[in-house]
């Protein structure tokens, strides 16, 4: 049997934010290092690095009290935050993408009927250096779409409709082993070890 992935730092942002949006509460680190693992599976050691970037990019709010901190991030506030952080990065992209045309195209005028130069090779650090960038900014703007308090809804309905179903055929298994034990006085140890059946084998809630 395969080692069980860990979760992805997107994967745990994403469902960082989910503590929030759910409860719509106050936290402070310590709450959120008790409940994260708990809730979301995010070990407890790395709750603080999550946390701390989700407060850098803007998505959760922070303020200091006393000798405490607090934490929170409400879905509209997080979706503001997201848009004016995409459009900020959708433009970036689209100057570097711009600028890097214009490189191209310098670099290709320079090529014809010329030997290597100083500028042609500035031009060329310069143009790997866009294209770089370009990708970064690509990556990031992927990220931001993983924290859309849209795509986590989409997400726990889907969530919803799984549960439902393992419930259904979870009722359907007790429902046959039940009938197996009246109809052929099968124990259910016996029901269990035959088809594989764990001792821990329940509803989810």
């Amino acid at each position: 049997m395969s080692k069980k992935r860990g979760l992805s730092v997107e994967e745990k942002r994403t469902k960082m934010m989910e503590i929030f949006f759910e409860t719509k509460d106050v936290f402070q680190l310590k709450d959120l290092e008790k409940i994260a693992p708990k809730q979301k599976g995010i070990t407890s050691m790395s709750v603080k690095d999550v946390l701390q970037s989700l407060v850098d990019d803007g998505m959760v709010d922070s303020e200091r009290i006393g000798t405490s901190n607090y934490f929170w991030a409400f879905p509209s506030k997080a979706l503001h935050a997201r848009k004016r952080k995409l459009e900020t990065l959708e433009s970036q992209f689209s100057e570097a993408n711009e600028k890097k045309k214009q490189l191209e195209q310098s670099v290709q005028k320079a090529k014809v009927g010329r030997q290597d130069t100083d500028e042609r090779t500035k031009l060329a650090e310069e143009l790997a250096s866009l294209r770089h960038q370009k990708g970064q900014l690509v990556t990031e703007l992927e990220k931001y779409k993983e924290c859309d308090p849209d795509v986590i809804d989409d997400m726990r309905k889907a969530n919803k409709v799984a549960k439902e179903a393992i419930n259904r055929w979870t009722d359907n298994i007790f429902s046959v082993k039940s009938w197996a034990k009246k109809k052929f006085g099968f124990e259910e140890s016996k029901i269990d070890k035959t088809f594989g059946i764990p001792e821990e084998f329940d509803y989810i809630d």
